[in-house]
């Protein structure tokens, strides 16, 4: 399972990197991971044409899209279509930041704090 990871450099750009999830069990024909900090869980729904420009993360987070997906863009100029189901931890916090892009279809997300 991959997660993107949306992150800031030591000179303020914001890059994107995979983090691969480990697995630490498996049970009952499943594996799972280690159990990872949270603080609580926000619920989101985006208007489709929704962009917003050059902009930080507010916090610390994962975003896990359940309905249509965004694109987002980083300083260094990559961009990423986050699909339904994916999961984006967003550590951009200082910096230049990014910029998000909806995909024309109404967005519900979860976003998971994790400070």
């Amino acid at each position: 399972m991959r997660i993107h990871n949306l992150y800031t450099d030591e000179k303020g750009e914001s890059h994107f990197r995979d983090i691969e999830v480990e697995w630490s069990e498996e049970r009952r024909g499943s594996r799972l991971s280690k159990r990872f900090p949270a603080t609580g869980i926000i619920f989101r729904e985006t208007k489709p044409e929704n962009t917003v420009d050059w902009h930080t993360a507010p916090r610390r987070q994962y975003i896990v899209n359940l309905e249509s997906g965004v694109k987002i863009t980083a300083s260094d100029g990559e961009s990423r279509v986050i699909c339904t189901g994916e999961v984006l931890l967003v550590e951009d916090t200082t910096g230049k930041g990014h910029v998000s892009q909806g995909l024309g279809a109404l967005r519900r997300s979860l976003f998971i704090p994790i400070e």
